[in-house]
């Protein structure tokens, strides 16, 4: 009796504290100075313009959901995108500062500043330079291993098929 009784208030603790941690994770919002540590990082790396496009692109989404059940409305939807266009394109620095909020909990406000020395220290500047570089070639040659590779496996799985008598 004694056991399953604390088995059940060992589950229920483990219960509550499964449902609260998201909420104390919620709670601990990060620092205007952080918020703005953060911002400055993320210009600094040049990440800043990857928020315009992406109030162009829900725009342009919106409107190209009404197309296909409105299609003789394409003219106006155009028109009404164009007019958002202009009206909302001042929206992109709110999608920035979610993305500062991000980088504010993930990192202390001496790593943001850390990171800001670092950006702008010549390999800081080399490396934002570099970086899409290296992350492009990358790919490449992680791409032509897993072609590699991929022949490997074959020829490997047509070699074990083999041994059991089927022919691929």
């Amino acid at each position: 009796m004694y056991r399953s009784s604390r088995s059940r208030i060992v589950f229920i603790g483990a219960m509550i504290c499964a449902c609260l941690g998201p909420i104390a994770a919620h709670a601990q919002q990060p620092s205007a100075a952080a918020v703005a540590l953060a911002r400055e990082v993320i210009v600094a790396k040049g990440a800043s313009g990857m928020t315009e496009p992406l109030v162009r692109g829900v725009i342009e989404t919106v409107k190209n959901s009404f197309v296909p059940t409105n299609p003789n409305l394409t003219r106006e939807l155009n028109d009404v995108a164009t007019t958002l266009h202009k009206e909302l394109d001042g929206k992109s620095s709110e999608a920035l500062e979610q993305i500062a909020r991000a980088y504010a909990t993930r990192f202390t406000e001496q790593e943001l500043k850390d990171l800001l020395v670092f950006y702008k220290t010549p390999l800081g500047q080399k490396f934002l330079k570099e970086e899409p570089n290296a992350i492009e070639d990358g790919m490449n040659r992680a791409r032509q291993w897993a072609e590699a590779f991929g022949d490997t496996v074959m020829a490997r799985m047509r070699s074990e098929m083999q041994k059991k008598g089927h022919q691929l």
